[in-house]
């Protein structure tokens, strides 16, 4: 006779490190409630960064052009 094997419940919701459901708000409560925190060189954008970030401001971007799978002759 063969082994009867047992099913096992998989959870509907996977979950991260901090032990919580994949969300964005999920994530900072968690490490809200460990009192979890970055070092202050960590979080914040450095200037460099920024300054980029300044040169892109105000500009339109190029309109995207679909992709099909036709040719047009």
């Amino acid at each position: 006779m063969a082994k009867a094997k047992k099913k096992t419940k998989k959870s509907g919701t996977k979950k991260n490190k901090l032990g919580v459901k994949n969300s964005l708000v999920n994530n900072i409560n968690a490490r809200k409630k460990n009192g979890t925190s970055r070092s202050k060189k960590k979080k914040t954008v450095s200037k460099k960064a920024y300054a980029r970030m300044q040169k892109n401001w105000g500009r339109k971007k190029g309109k995207k052009t679909k992709k099909s799978g036709k040719k047009k002759r």
